[in-house]
């Protein structure tokens, strides 16, 4: 990700054409926290009234059981309750084999200014919800708050609603590979193990972990809630989810907030790809940042002494693994924070930080140090199970048949992005079990149905960057977006109180009304702001896992 900085339009980057193609919530120690590590008939409803109005003929069949709610747990408050729905494994198959799918709510605090449900999804894929109605209850607005049930729910595969898991060791979820001629054949072997073993332990199950399924889930959801229609705020890869269900239940589709956005067109090969083509900009912004404060981090008065003082620093560590924060750093695990060079103020003292090790000296004075292991592995060193693993990877395989079947095509891919995109092209591009995995039961989803939807994005995001966002606006006709420029971290509507963004999609959520046109605002990140920087072995932005969206 760290070529030599070229021109580029602050609020348009995209990366050239060839490399278009191929791809939690909110932290802020409350939702944000938890976002971080992430047909139904009512019998109310006449089942052919709810059916025919689907815009997807494989959910038409399904009608199950109206809810039976309980109190999530005795140390939960009675507000937040939980309950168990029955959808088919394969809505082809609606009188087939059942999953459960794990709900949870909590009501409207007023049920006469009550307008119906806002479901939730976190990100991922395989980031569980099913706390999200309790976390976001106090975060938002009396005014948004009192419209709405909150509705949660862990998607299926996932945590509560019959997990899955194919077996994986700690070091068989580790996807971030670095390439390099003698090691190919390693990366290969790991790319068909992670395959076949999900095959030969999950293999009934895993091709119906998708997003259309999800989708299909989301609607059972609505309709065993006995709703016309849902509301929807979804984080990260929950915005694609969100599109899937605008594509496939338009008439059903309400008002749906999708922040930090993937870009449809680039599912999912694409989305793993414009981390690398977006973190140059990224990067070029922090050298020019950290020479402007040299007499505080001692990395080079100029942009170009910051660049060759990191890249100086992950040679010795190819060379000689530093030893930092009690743990063996690599160069190649330094290139694996590629993310942290979204925020500069916390980038800065990392490296600064590192680099004094390397050379035996102290730590400059006053320097606070992110932790090691958030910054560049990825949360937990240890992954207490693969279920978020499994989860990401039946849904990012399964989802598209665009992946190349050839392990020579990343074996090019891989050589070509190493050199265009140093500091992360070459893990982008690598080799990943989507190689070998079956192909898709379905094809990708496309965007052709107008949805009047409000898409949220920060200007600096490491996850989900501003060209994806750009993306999913561009695909879903009649969208607005509101972009925070400044705005750094991945997630922005309830991560970040002083966004500028909020106001718009506060008055979004209470009104039903889009702006007239697309908002560009600017937000100041504050000094210590929070930024997802997890790239490592954690499910994308905030789940846990493999790196998610």
């Amino acid at each position: 990700m760290i070529r030599p900085a070229a021109p580029y339009s602050k609020v348009g980057r995209e990366p050239p054409p060839s490399e278009r193609n191929g791809s939690s919530v909110p932290q802020t120690k409350s939702l944000a926290s938890l976002l971080a590590a992430a047909g139904l008939l009512a019998a109310s409803l006449p089942v052919l009234t709810a059916t025919q109005a689907a815009a997807d003929p494989a959910a038409q069949e399904y009608a199950p059981p109206k809810p039976a709610w309980h109190r999530c747990g005795p140390a939960q408050p009675a507000s937040y309750e939980c309950a168990t729905l029955k959808v088919p494994l394969d809505y082809r198959q609606p009188r087939g084999r059942t999953l459960d799918l794990a709900i949870s709510r909590v009501k409207s605090p007023d049920p006469a200014k009550r307008r119906g449900v806002l479901l939730m999804n976190p990100g991922g894929p395989g980031g569980p919800g099913l706390d999200l109605p309790l976390m976001a209850d106090g975060a938002l607005p009396k005014e948004v708050r009192e419209q709405y049930d909150l509705i949660g729910f862990d998607p299926r595969g996932v945590g509560a609603s019959s997990p899955v898991s194919c077996g994986l060791n700690d070091a068989e979820q580790e996807f971030q590979r670095a390439y390099r001629p003698e090691t190919f054949p390693s990366d290969v072997a790991w790319a068909r193990t992670v395959a076949d073993k999900c095959r030969e332990k999950a293999g009934a199950v895993l091709p119906y972990i998708t997003t259309r399924n999800t989708a299909r889930d989301m609607d059972a959801i609505r309709a065993a809630l006995g709703e016309r229609k849902i509301s929807y705020l979804g984080y990260s890869y929950g915005t694609y989810l969100g599109a899937v269900y605008t594509q496939l239940f338009p008439a059903r589709t309400d008002r749906f907030v999708l922040d930090s956005a993937v870009d449809p067109q680039r599912i999912w090969r694409g989305m793993l790809q414009v981390w690398a083509t977006e973190a140059e900009p990224a990067f070029a912004r922090w050298t020019r940042w950290t020479a402007e404060r040299d007499a505080e981090y001692h990395l080079g008065a100029t942009p170009e002494a910051v660049s060759a003082a990191f890249w100086g620093l992950v040679a010795r560590a190819d060379r000689d693994p530093i030893e930092f924060q009690g743990q063996k750093v690599t160069g190649d695990d330094i290139r694996r924070g590629r993310a942290v060079f979204f925020s500069p103020a916390q980038a800065a003292p990392l490296v600064s930080a590192l680099k004094a090790a390397a050379d035996g000296t102290p730590q400059p004075r006053g320097l606070s140090v992110p932790d090691l292991r958030e910054s560049l592995r990825g949360g937990a060193a240890e992954p207490a199970s693969d279920n978020s693993t499994a989860v990401f990877w039946s849904v990012v395989c399964g989802d598209t048949d665009a992946w190349p079947r050839d392990p020579e095509q990343y074996r090019r891919d891989a050589e070509r992005d190493k050199a265009r995109y140093p500091l992360y092209g070459d893990m982008a591009s690598n080799i990943k079990p989507c190689a070998f995995w079956q192909r898709p039961a379905e094809a990708a989803t496309p965007m052709r149905t107008r949805a009047d939807v409000l898409t949220v994005q920060n200007e600096w995001d490491s996850q989900t960057p501003l060209v994806s966002g750009q993306g999913m606006h561009r695909a879903l006709k009649g969208s607005k977006t509101v972009l925070a420029l400044g705005g750094e971290g991945h997630t922005v509507y309830l991560s970040d109180p002083g966004s500028c963004v909020n106001a718009t999609v506060n008055s979004y959520l209470t009104t039903g009304r889009l702006p007239a046109r697309d908002v560009t605002c600017t937000t100041v990140p504050a000094p210590a702001q929070r930024q997802d920087v997890r790239p490592g072995p954690s499910p994308l932005p905030f789940p846990s896992g493999p790196g998610r969206f």
